[in-house]
């Protein structure tokens, strides 16, 4: 019976993954609080991404649910703040693209040091220069630049969500294996008892080694099952304090009334799967950064066009004769054509299109798949629900039977 309610845990379990897949899901089951905190949890400011003055404060008596866990995450964890940061540096991508090249301005001076100096003066030259084929591809790269920011942005999106509804889930996780340890406890403490009243009976010559062997190993059994599940429960812990970005040694209490969802009612298929590229974060950023290299592409074929400088130049020689003119530098481009670049920035091109229908295919195939397993364990979970009033009849009966002598102890615990 122990085992049983251990299992359909499990069950539950899978199908919460599913759902988290599909979509957040709020449900709420009874669940042990940590017993051992009685200080108030406390996120450091530092941890803020925004500061403010105040810290984020929580009540461990009332503990922490999955929404205030994604809240939590979604300020306080240390990997997002790396994330975020990159948002800064497509920013200022974003202002290089909008920077014109500067203007050259030189001056020389040409002093008289011999030979006739007679009615000599000393000569000057001025030039200001400026390269204006930096205008042609300039349109093109803001509009990468800022495509490409909207793409960082996005990809900022889909990790914060990824990472909200990573803590949810780890709340569940925890909920979920604080029950099993639980179920696991009382059925290793039952078999432990068994196996004291065995040994009593042995010792009466009432059981056999045999019986006694028996009932140990069932009661080892257990015990490891429950070791096992202890082990994962701390584990679970740890993941959990390390999403909420607080130190290892915290124990973080969870709200007491939370349920696990036992029913999932996905919609379908051709519902999720129709237009998922337009809902998706991930796939929006990629398409924005599809549409940054294309920019990217036509800026590189626009830089073909020669380098081309225009300058004023105002000079003086030396016998005083001042003259005012222009100049006029055009690079020929028979070698270098910015050839190189356009084929490095089309094969980009290319690999990002390619990606992005991988990641579309990728997607459909998740859903197709998560729906399946939903539906599957919907049917596990529904058997199992029909099994239930059988055994516990059968678990009452053969209780009845102990109390009324009419079966041992080896018989109600294996």
């Amino acid at each position: 019976m122990r085992l049983l309610n251990i299992t359909f845990q499990n069950w539950l379990l899978g199908v919460l993954s599913i759902s988290i897949f599909i979509a957040g899901l709020r449900a709420e089951s009874p669940v042990q609080a940590e017993p051992s905190i009685e200080k108030i949890f406390r996120v450091p400011v530092s941890r803020f991404q925004n500061r403010s003055t105040e810290q984020l404060s929580l009540d461990p008596g009332r503990g922490v649910g999955p929404d205030e866990a994604a809240a939590i995450a979604l300020y306080s964890n240390p990997a997002l703040r790396a994330i975020r940061d990159r948002r800064g540096l497509a920013a200022a991508q974003v202002i290089q693209a909008g920077i014109l090249p500067n203007p050259v301005v030189s001056y020389a001076r040409d002093f008289v040091t011999g030979g006739n100096t007679a009615g000599t003066v000393t000569g000057y030259n001025l030039t200001a220069a400026w390269e204006f084929t930096g205008l042609i591809p300039y349109l093109p790269r803001q509009t990468a630049a800022r495509k490409s920011f909207q793409s960082v942005d996005l990809d900022v999106a889909w990790q914060e969500w990824q990472i909200a509804v990573n803590a949810r889930a780890a709340v569940y996780r925890l909920m979920g294996l604080d029950a099993q340890v639980a179920q696991a406890r009382e059925a290793t403490e039952g078999l432990r008892q068994s196996s004291d009243a065995m040994r009593k009976a042995v010792d009466a010559h009432e059981k056999t080694v045999l019986d006694l062997a028996a009932v140990e190993s069932a009661t080892q059994d257990s015990r490891a099952t429950m070791l096992a599940l202890e082990q994962e429960f701390e584990k679970q812990r740890l993941g959990l304090n390390k999403i909420l970005g607080v130190e290892p040694e915290t124990k973080v209490a969870l709200r007491t009334g939370l349920t696990l969802p036992t029913r999932l009612a996905p919609p379908s298929q051709r519902e999720l799967s129709d237009n998922v590229e337009s809902r998706r974060l991930d796939l929006l950023g990629l398409r924005q950064g599809l549409e940054s290299q294309d920019a990217t592409v036509r800026a590189a074929i626009l830089a073909q066009f020669p380098k081309m400088s225009v300058a004023f130049v105002k000079a003086s020689d030396t016998t005083n004769v001042h003259t005012t003119g222009f100049n006029v530098a055009v690079d020929v481009p028979i070698f270098d054509r910015n050839q190189g670049n356009i084929a490095a920035e089309r094969a980009t091109r290319q690999r990002l299109r390619d990606e992005y229908n991988q990641r579309v295919f990728e997607a459909r195939s998740d859903i197709a798949g998560a729906i399946a397993d939903i539906h599957l364990l919907g049917r596990q979970i529904a058997a199992a629900e029909e099994a239930l009033p059988l055994l516990e009849k059968l678990v009452a009966s053969a209780q009845t039977a102990v109390e009324q002598h009419n079966a041992d102890v080896l018989s109600y615990y294996t």
